[in-house]
């Protein structure tokens, strides 16, 4: 019978707002704070880990291998190696997946799996830049959007829409999704307000002009307006 396969740390950095706290951060500088505080926490030896699976759908504009760059900045040895991998929004769980499975084979015995984003530092690209545009106008494509946020086999098509299309399928009501929606903000203001999500936190500083500041709360739950929410568009 195969050894059990364990979680012995699970840490993450507070959640920003688009164009928020972490606007100066690329995912890698998230994702190295995370791995940091998780192995620490942990209480293990860094140069136990032999490899590092982490989801990013955004990778253009990072440089070469995120997950890799990650791992130094989490203070893992150079013979660690790193994958970076894409499943969407399912990226960070796929590698959890993929380090499970790769504890059971036996081929590793202390991994790290993660995922890190950034929507702040998505680029914005030129398709035909490389190949000369030559005369006339062309158009600038959004990573965030083109990447991230619509479908590859109907371009143009946004993420939202398929909610949609479930909404429609099950009979959901835009009432009773703004009412889920505003417990769910309401849940996170809380929690944040009374310290329920502290322990999974790992506090990040940022360089301002007015000197280092540390990030050790969500961004987002605090700005949210629920008297607005009805008023968006569907």
């Amino acid at each position: 019978m195969s050894e059990s396969v364990v979680i012995v740390s699970a840490v993450r950095t507070p959640m920003g707002a688009f164009q928020g706290d972490f606007a100066s951060l690329a995912a890698h500088d998230l994702g190295g704070a995370a791995i940091k505080a998780a192995v620490e926490r942990a209480g293990i030896a860094p140069d136990l880990v032999t490899e590092v699976i982490f989801g990013n759908c955004l990778m253009a504009g990072q440089g070469q291998a995120p997950a890799r760059q990650a791992a130094f900045k989490g203070g893992l040895p150079i013979s660690a190696g790193a994958v970076t991998l894409s499943k969407m929004c399912g990226s960070g769980m796929r590698a959890a997946m993929f380090c499970h499975d790769m504890l059971l084979a036996g081929s590793h015995d202390v991994l790290v799996a993660g995922g890190m984003e950034s929507m702040t530092n998505a680029p914005y690209l030129l398709p035909k830049a490389r190949a000369g545009m030559r005369i006339g106008h062309d158009r600038v494509m959004d990573h965030m959007m083109l990447d991230g946020l619509e479908d590859a086999y109907e371009p143009g098509r946004s993420m939202g829409t398929f909610g949609e299309d479930c909404a429609a399928k099950y009979s959901f009501t835009r009432e009773q999704q703004d009412a889920f929606a505003t417990a769910s903000v309401q849940r996170a203001q809380a929690a944040i307000a009374n310290g329920s999500f502290a322990a999974e936190i790992t506090p990040v500083t940022v360089k301002t002009r007015a000197g280092e500041v540390q990030i050790s709360m969500d961004e987002g739950p605090g700005k949210d307006k629920l008297d607005k929410l009805p008023t968006l568009k569907a």
